[in-house]
């Protein structure tokens, strides 16, 4: 679903962001992505979404390359990044639709998924107030959604639980496995450590730009906490 060969970003004044990663995303999986603050996380995230160039190596999402078919690319991915950049002049409604039209979601379709996750995250009687209007957690939600109404392959997310209350919380992993059952993927980023070892079977850990670890969340962990093993690594000089 996601294939990533010899990633390499810099930024501008040479400033080597991620180096050299590879790691392998299948059908089914739930790939956690773990790093402290600046390891690189996010810049990897958003050169898999397509918004970053990148220097060096591939992407492929679903057998495409990002680089140079970021279209179809795109058609079957959904981004939510960790402070979503929604529209504040539009009402909740207005803004799904608009995304919705944006992915061809056909109208009964794009009925159906609103009225239902949105009334999964509770916020489907707030569809009509402006974006404005919206909390933080009312707008991770919206953006949750919005990711979901074209049932896309792979989901990339980046901190998707900050902000959300319990029971979001456990309502998008109820949505996340029920993806995955379906045959998509996800890869997302997080500091919750206890999520990722209950939620993930596969982890990867990056530090400073350079993957680190990965593998299967069992195996990795073979009876210590992810946050043990995670400390372990990052540690090491």
């Amino acid at each position: 679903m996601l294939k990533i060969e010899s990633f390499t970003k810099t930024y501008k004044g040479g400033k080597r962001a991620v180096d050299g990663l590879s790691l392998e995303v299948k059908a089914g999986d739930i790939y956690g992505f773990i790093g402290h603050n600046g390891a690189g996380k996010t810049t990897t995230l958003k050169c898999v979404a397509g918004i970053l160039d990148f220097d060096e190596g591939e992407i492929f999402i679903d057998g495409k390359s990002i680089k140079t078919q970021d279209i179809e690319c795109k058609k079957v991915l959904a981004y939510i990044p960790d402070n979503p950049d929604l529209y504040d002049y539009l009402t909740g409604a207005q803004y799904l639709n608009f995304i919705a039209d944006v992915y061809g979601v056909g109208a009964e379709e794009r009925a159906k998924r609103i009225e239902r996750f949105s009334k999964d995250f509770e916020i489907y009687e707030w569809l009509g107030d402006l974006i404005s209007a919206y909390s933080h957690g009312m707008r991770q939600k919206l953006a949750i959604i919005s990711a979901l109404l074209h049932e896309p392959k792979l989901l990339i997310l980046d901190e998707p639980f900050v902000g959300l209350d319990p029971k979001a919380a456990l309502k998008l992993k109820e949505l996340m496995r029920e993806r995955c059952a379906a045959g998509g993927a996800i890869f997302f980023s997080t500091h919750v450590l206890e999520v990722a070892e209950k939620l993930c079977n596969k982890i990867a850990i990056i530090k400073d730009g350079k993957l680190v670890v990965l593998g299967e969340t069992e195996a990795l962990t073979d009876g210590k906490s992810l946050e043990s093993v995670f400390m372990e690594v990052v540690n090491v000089d």
